[in-house]
């Protein structure tokens, strides 16, 4: 297995603070640990995604209930049942901690029980897959990796191949934090990511989400007023032979 910030203890630490902030060694695992105490005590909540109402998902796994995680994971929910019984790749290992899944998981660095260890770049299925799925992942690629990039060439080889892998009239779908990944954003604000429908949500309250346009959802800072992510990009693309 390949040595990474993913799971190395010293360097994960050294990665997490740089990326979000010192205050967050403490914050999180005090988050973590009162998440049984404050779960149960939140209220239900819904926000609209394509017209359609979904609920706030709160796990203890990662705070879901404290991060963009709160929409990603319904989100995501929502399109592996729009595909039920097709071949469905996820591409960075999420959904398992949450929901029991049945899909194929890649993940290039995170161990796991039937989590394929490959790099998208190198995965050659026999295959074609309906659905592909990432959950906050692709905004690491060429950001925290060993070798950076800072002009998101690798984002897009990355999306590039995901789409060679979809079958007639498959589908790519990413949900993006935004602010996070500078060359990403630059990528979004200038019209290079290439996905066919986008939908953006801001963070406007604790727990609540809204539908905004681009340039609103790209003019949030990461962390700020609320942790982590403030907006989402949720970006569809269809296959390269479409």
């Amino acid at each position: 297995m390949e040595a990474h910030l993913y799971n190395s203890g010293v360097g994960k630490v050294a990665w997490f603070v740089r990326r979000f902030g010192a205050a967050e060694l403490l914050l999180k695992p005090l988050r973590c640990a009162f998440a049984p105490l404050i779960i149960p005590r939140l209220a239900k909540r819904n926000f609209i995604f394509e017209g359609q109402s979904l609920p706030l998902f709160y796990h203890r796994y990662n705070m879901t209930w404290a991060n963009e995680r709160a929409i990603e994971v319904p989100i995501a929910v929502e399109f592996l049942r729009r595909y039920a019984g097709q071949r469905v790749l996820e591409v960075g290992n999420v959904l398992p901690h949450y929901i029991d899944t049945e899909h194929t998981v890649l993940d290039k660095y995170e161990r796991g029980p039937d989590i394929l260890n490959k790099d998208i770049a190198d995965f050659a299925p026999v295959e074609r897959f309906d659905l592909i799925l990432s959950v906050s992942t692709f905004e690491h690629i060429g950001f925290d990796d060993e070798v950076e990039c800072e002009n998101g060439e690798k984002i897009e080889c990355a999306i590039t191949t995901c789409r060679g892998l979809l079958s007639s009239g498959g589908q790519l779908v990413l949900t993006l934090p935004l602010g996070y990944n500078p060359a990403l954003d630059r990528m979004i604000a200038d019209g290079r990511l290439g996905s066919n429908r986008t939908a953006f949500l801001k963070r406007s309250g604790h727990l609540a989400w809204q539908s905004v346009d681009a340039n609103v959802a790209l003019a949030c800072a990461y962390g700020r007023p609320y942790p982590y992510a403030n907006a989402v990009m949720i970006a569809q693309f269809g296959g390269l032979q479409e």
